[in-house]
């Protein structure tokens, strides 16, 4: 089946000029084209099934710009998902009025600023935006801005608190928003604490709401002068947690603890702990079982590290302070700490709200008790 002598003339005049992107609305049956020049649109005359012209179209398009009737492959949805397009297709994809197609650029790790800009003219959804707000390209471009505006436009629309957490976590870096918006976004917080993850992934050391510094941080400092001066990791990471950035970053983890409302909350909670220590020379993967994290912290001469420098320079911090390796353990505590924890509990229950959290006590008590001794309460 040919496309109607109307619509063939106008595609293939249309196609002769220099395109950056096609779309398809199929509610309207109508093509729109994006160039330097604007936006031009072609109104369908469909001689069949709206669905099959729409299939003949796309081929249409795919035999101009690919040189093959076959169209994008959505068979190979996840492999381009997963950001797997060539670079040099990227261009091609978005002119076959195909949303996989986008999807694939928007996921490529070969995106620019431009293709962007072009990706988001023909598909303008949140998963393309935060897909694309995962690549440094276009975060310090044009659009980093325009796609940060959106999403936390839609943001009180997400349902998901997976999705609530990613939005605020990519939306909070570098300068793609104003403190006035960060601001709003920590206290909506305190209503949906899965927005507090996202400040625990992007901005752990620059929380909006800061804490005084905990009370033997000076005294301990000074103890570890010749460690800290040596770049002693362990040292450096318990100073940083004593710090003002560092009782904020364990207060906000608390908060979060106190009520996940769901299981992706607390998977990107663990996710978030997992990052704040991965300067620790720990060796991964981390233990599922909570009793092994208690035990193996509870004594730190018997965990595993990296190598034996690690090792020595654990040891040396033990030997600094004699007196406060309680704070220690607590350190080497949530440094072993990753989403493996969860798996004893979440491999047997899909609970969310009062029922999770009861469920979760066994892992979520030790965790709160190590939090509290490092902050002092």
């Amino acid at each position: 089946m040919e496309l109607t002598p109307e619509d063939a003339l106008r595609i293939n005049v249309l196609l002769a000029s220099p395109i950056e992107a096609i779309r398809l609305d199929e509610s309207r049956m109508t093509l729109f084209a994006l160039s330097e020049k604007g936006e031009a649109k072609v109104k369908l005359n469909p001689n069949c099934r709206d669905d099959s012209y729409l299939r003949r179209v796309r081929e249409t398009l795919s035999s101009h710009v690919l040189g093959s009737p076959g169209g994008y492959p959505v068979y190979l949805k996840r492999w381009t998902r997963m950001g797997q397009a060539r670079d040099e297709v990227l261009e091609s994809l978005l002119m076959l009025g195909e949303p996989e197609a986008v999807v694939a650029v928007v996921n490529a790790t070969g995106i620019t600023d431009e293709l962007a800009r072009r990706a988001w003219w023909a598909s303008q959804t949140s998963d393309n935006a935060r897909c694309m707000l995962q690549q440094a390209a276009v975060v310090n471009g044009k659009m980093g801005s325009v796609l940060a505006d959106f999403l936390i436009e839609f943001l009180p629309f997400e349902e998901e608190a997976g999705s609530q957490i990613k939005t605020v976590s990519l939306v909070l870096q570098g300068d793609l928003v104003g403190e006035g918006v960060r601001t709003r976004l920590w206290e909506k917080g305190h209503l949906k604490n899965a927005y507090l993850v996202g400040f625990l992934q992007t901005l752990p050391d620059a929380l909006p709401e800061q804490h005084d510094e905990h009370p033997e941080r000076k005294s301990i400092t000074g103890r570890l002068a010749d460690l800290l001066d040596a770049q002693n990791p362990f040292a450096l990471q318990l100073c940083r947690l004593l710090s003002p950035a560092g009782q904020s970053y364990l207060a906000c983890t608390g908060k979060v603890l106190e009520k996940p409302s769901n299981q992706d909350v607390m998977v990107e909670l663990m996710h978030a702990m997992d990052a704040y220590s991965s300067c620790l020379p720990v060796t991964k993967p981390r233990k599922s079982d909570i009793k092994d994290v208690a035990r193996l912290s509870g004594e730190p001469g018997s965990g595993e590290f990296e190598d034996d420098d690690a090792r020595q320079a654990l040891q040396a911090l033990v030997d600094a302070l004699p007196e406060d390796d309680r704070y220690v353990r607590a350190m080497l505590f949530l440094a072993m700490l990753g989403e493996p924890v969860l798996d004893p509990v979440f491999s047997r229950t899909d609970a969310i709200g009062t029922v999770m959290r009861k469920k979760l006590k066994p892992v979520t008590e030790p965790i709160n008790e190590q939090i509290r001794i490092l902050r002092n309460t």
